[in-house]
């Protein structure tokens, strides 16, 4: 399953709702870091699909929720669990970084 999309007015029924953890990447079209992890996400939400899904929130067409989570440099991923903020990461990194960061945290 690739990654889905989620907006302002779907994230509480998406994310915060979510029977299961859900690794939210914060990115923008012109972000050159966000598009180098782009890919590794995919990658990885086919891997762990069992574990977690991953959703993509666009910063540009959907800026309230970006906001009221204090997203200042992107990409961020935040990752939730049961409804609530487990971690956060700021920065394009490696996949296995990532994979151990979901790891330790879900």
């Amino acid at each position: 399953m690739a990654t889905k999309n989620v907006t302002d007015d779907n994230f509480d029924t998406e994310v915060i709702k979510s029977t299961k953890p859900i690794l939210v990447d914060f990115w923008a079209e012109w972000c050159g870091p966000c598009k180098q992890i782009g890919p590794v996400l995919e990658e990885i939400s086919n891997e762990m699909t069992n574990q977690i899904t991953i959703a993509k929130h666009n910063i540009d067409n959907e800026p309230n929720t970006p906001t009221k989570y204090g997203v200042r440099g992107i990409p961020t991923m935040l990752l939730f669990k049961n409804g609530e903020l487990k971690a956060t990461k700021v920065g394009a990194t490696t996949k296995s970084n990532i994979v151990s960061w979901i790891k330790e945290n879900i």
